[in-house]
C-alpha cells in the first residue's frame, strides 16, 4: 500500500492505514441497466463502477483513512503535483500528461530540486501557483502527526529549506543528498496543491498556530461526510470531475469538470461509484448486466467466458503490489514466539503458495517471495527463499526444543532452545484477523489452518470488516496490543510508489509497521536505498530485498491480483490499468 494500503487492499498501502471494509449495498439499481455488448442500455455519457464508498475527501491523508477508494476519489478532484508511470519512458517514471508540474531540475549535488508549476486553474478560475503548494507545505509541516504519510525524520523533516521563487517555480533543499529517483518517486508523490484562496482566505495558514487551526477545521470537515456534497470547502477543486452526489455509505457520483484545464480531460460526463457488501452481491449484479465497471470475485473466476459471452471484457488488473500477514512482535503473549526467526521460517514453510495460488486463487494470484514486488504479471516463485516443506518446519520446531505433535497441540518442551520469553508447555496457538467479504481468503486460510495443525500449530481465524483498525500497531502495555496475526491482503496487502523501498513498511517505528517489526539490518539497508549512488538505486534495492525475504518481517502470502475488472467491450480507456492502484475515470469513453 503509491504507497498506502489499499482499499479492495491495505492501497501506498501501505499506504495507512487502510481500512478493508466494503460499501453498503444499495437497494436498487441505476446507471447501465440492460445487459449488452458495447453498452446499448447504458448513458452514453455515464458509467457506473463497482467501488466501496470513499469516506475521506481532503487531499492529505490521515490514519485511518488512507484506503484505495479514498485515493481514488482524491485523485479524480485534488490531483497530486506529480503522476507516475512503470513502463520505464519517462525520467523518474513521472507521468508528464498528467503532473501538474515539470520534471525538477537537479542541482547542488542532488540536493537542490527547483519544480516550475504549468499552467492551470482551479475550478473557480483561479490560478493554481506556487501559493497553493505553500498551503499545502505549511499544513502538513504544522500538522506532521496528524498527517498518515509522515514518518519522523522523512519528507518534510529532509527538507532544509523551502523556498518560494515566484508564482510558477519553488524548490527544495534536502538535508542530505538524497538518491534522486526515491526522491522524486517516494517523496514529491505526497505533494497535492490545495486551494489557498478558497479554504484559508485570511492567510491564516502562514504561522504554525494559524496552520494548526485552518487544518483542524478541514479535518472536522473531512469527517463528516454527509455533508460532501453541500460544503463549499470542497466545490473548489483541480481535478478533472467534481463531486455532485454524495450518499454516505452508498453512491457516489462525479460530473465532468468543465472547468479543468489539464491535458487528460474528461470524455465521460458522469461517473457513478456504487459500494456492495461483498463479492457475491457485486458479482450478482455483474452477471445481470446492470454495472459498467465490476470484477470477478477469484472463486467465479470459471464464469469469465459467460461475462464474455454478455458483452463484458475480462482484464487481469496486476498491481506493483506484495502481500502478506503481519505478526504482532509486540504481543505480550505471542510476540516472544514471533521474535523467533526459526519460528517464522517454520511457520513460512507451511503456506503452500504456489498450490494457493492456483487452486484458490484461480492463478489469479502470484507468491510473494519479499519485500520488493515482482514486475506486474509475473507468476513465478523460483526466487523464493522459502518454499513449501513441512518436513522442513518441523525439523526446525523440534530442533528448537518444541514437542511436535500433529494434529493435535505442540508446545515448548525445552524452553532454553525455544527462546527468550517462552515458557515449558507454552503452545504455538494463534489468532489470525482477517477480512470478510472474500470467498477465496476464507478457503486459503482454511487451508492453511489445516497445514499447520498437521504439526500441532492451532490457527483461530476471525473474520472483521476492518481487519487494520482493529490490529494496530502498539504497545506491549497496551490493551490494544492482544492481536496476534493480521491479514488485510486480499487485494494485495501494499501497493507501492513507483520506487519499492521498505521505509514506511518496515523500518523500525514506521507508520505502516503494524507489527512493530525491528532489525538494525534492516534499517540499514532500508536507508541505503534512499542514498544509493546508482542512478535508479536498483543495487541497494536488490539487497534490502534479499535480506528481508530471508528475515521474515512478515509471513509471505499469495498476491492476488487487485481484481480480475470486467467492463463492457464499447468502454475504451479502461486498459491498461494502473498498477499503483489508481483509475483514470477521465480516459475512459464510450464506442
Amino acid at each position: 500500500m503509491r504507497s498506502r494500503l489499499t482499499g479492495r487492499q491495505l492501497r501506498p498501502a501501505v499506504a495507512l492505514i487502510g481500512a478493508i471494509t466494503l460499501g453498503a449495498s444499495l437497494a436498487a439499481c441505476s446507471g447501465g441497466g440492460a445487459s449488452s455488448k458495447d453498452g446499448e442500455g447504458t448513458s452514453k455519457d455515464t458509467a457506473t463502477v463497482a467501488l466501496r464508498t470513499p469516506n475521506w475527501i481532503l487531499p492529505i491523508s490521515a490514519p485511518g483513512f488512507t484506503q484505495g477508494e479514498n485515493a481514488i476519489f482524491t485523485q479524480a478532484l485534488y490531483p497530486s503535483l506529480y503522476s507516475y508511470k512503470l513502463d520505464g519512458t519517462e525520467k523518474y517514471n513521472i507521468d508528464p500528461r498528467r503532473s501538474l508540474a515539470e520534471a525538477p531540475v537537479v542541482t547542488d549535488g542532488g540536493k537542490t530540486l527547483a519544480i516550475t508549476l504549468k499552467d492551470n486553474k482551479w475550478s473557480d478560475g483561479t490560478p493554481l501557483t506556487t501559493k497553493d503548494i505553500q498551503f499545502w507545505w505549511n499544513l502538513v509541516t504544522a500538522n506532521k502527526d496528524k498527517w498518515a504519510s509522515y514518518r519522523e525524520g522523512g519528507f518534510p523533516d529532509n527538507i532544509a529549506k523551502f523556498t518560494v521563487t515566484d508564482d510558477k517555480t519553488f524548490s527544495m533543499t534536502t538535508t542530505k543528498a538524497y538518491n534522486t529517483a526515491w526522491f522524486v518517486d517516494n517523496q514529491l508523490n505526497r505533494i497535492t496543491p490545495v486551494p489557498q484562496a478558497a479554504w484559508d482566505k485570511d492567510n491564516e495558514a502562514a504561522t504554525p498556530a494559524g496552520a494548526k487551526k485552518v487544518f483542524a477545521t478541514l479535518t472536522a470537515a473531512a469527517k463528516d461526510p454527509k455533508t460532501y456534497d453541500s460544503n463549499p470547502l470542497w466545490k473548489v477543486n483541480s481535478g478533472p470531475f467534481k463531486l455532485a452526489k454524495y450518499v454516505p455509505n452508498g453512491e457516489v457520483t462525479l460530473a465532468k469538470q468543465e472547468t479543468y484545464t489539464g491535458a487528460d480531460k474528461a470524455k465521460l460526463n458522469t461517473i457513478v461509484l456504487r459500494p456492495f457488501t461483498g463479492d457475491d452481491a457485486e458479482f450478482n449484479v455483474l452477471r445481470a448486466g446492470q454495472i459498467d465497471y465490476g470484477y470477478i470475485p477469484a472463486a467465479d473466476t470459471s464464469q469469465k467466458s459467460y461475462l464474455q459471452s454478455k458483452g463484458y471484457t475480462v482484464s487481469p488488473w496486476y498491481g506493483w503490489s506484495i502481500t502478506y500477514l503481519q505478526l504482532n512482535f509486540n504481543n505480550p503473549k505471542t510476540g516472544p514466539l514471533f521474535k523467533q526467526l526459526y519460528l517464522r521460517q517454520a511457520m513460512q514453510e507451511l503456506v503452500d503458495q504456489p498450490t494457493i495460488s492456483k487452486a484458490i486463487w484461480n492463478d489469479t494470484a502470484a507468491p510473494t517471495c519479499g519485500p520488493v514486488p515482482e514486475k506486474p504479471g509475473t507468476t513465478d516463485a523460483t526466487g523464493c527463499a522459502y518454499k513449501f516443506d513441512p518436513a522442513a518446519a518441523q525439523q526446525l520446531l523440534e530442533s528448537h526444543g518444541w514437542k511436535v505433535t500433529p494434529d493435535g497441540q505442540t508446545t515448548c518442551q525445552t524452553p532454553a532452545q525455544c527462546g527468550p520469553g517462552i515458557t515449558a508447555g507454552q503452545p504455538l496457538t494463534f489468532t489470525v484477523t482477517s477480512q470478510t467479504g472474500f470467498a477465496a481468503t476464507t478457503k486459503m486460510f482454511a487451508e492453511i489452518k489445516s497445514q499447520m495443525a498437521k504439526l500441532g500449530i492451532t490457527l483461530n481465524i476471525k473474520e472483521v470488516p476492518d481487519s487494520v483498525a482493529v490490529t494496530p500497531a502498539c504497545k506491549p502495555t497496551e490493551s490494544s496490543c492482544s492481536w496476534d496475526m493480521s491479514f488485510f491482503g486480499s487485494q494485495g496487502s501494499w501497493y507501492y510508489p513507483a520506487f519499492a523501498s521498505g521505509e514506511r513498511l518496515f523500518a523500525t517505528g514506521a507508520p505502516v509497521n503494524l507489527g512493530s517489526y525491528s532489525n538494525p539490518q534492516a534499517d540499514q539497508l532500508i536507508d541505503a536505498t534512499q542514498f544509493a549512488s546508482d542512478s535508479d538505486g536498483s543495487t541497494a534495492l536488490t539487497a534490502y530485498n534479499d535480506f528481508l525475504a530471508k528475515d521474515l518481517p512478515v509471513l509471505w502470502m499469495p498476491n492476488p491480483v487487485y481484481q480480475n475488472s470486467a467492463y463492457r467491450s464499447g468502454l475504451q480507456g479502461v486498459d491498461p490499468q494502473d498498477p499503483m492502484n489508481f483509475m483514470y475515470f477521465q480516459d475512459w469513453s464510450w464506442k
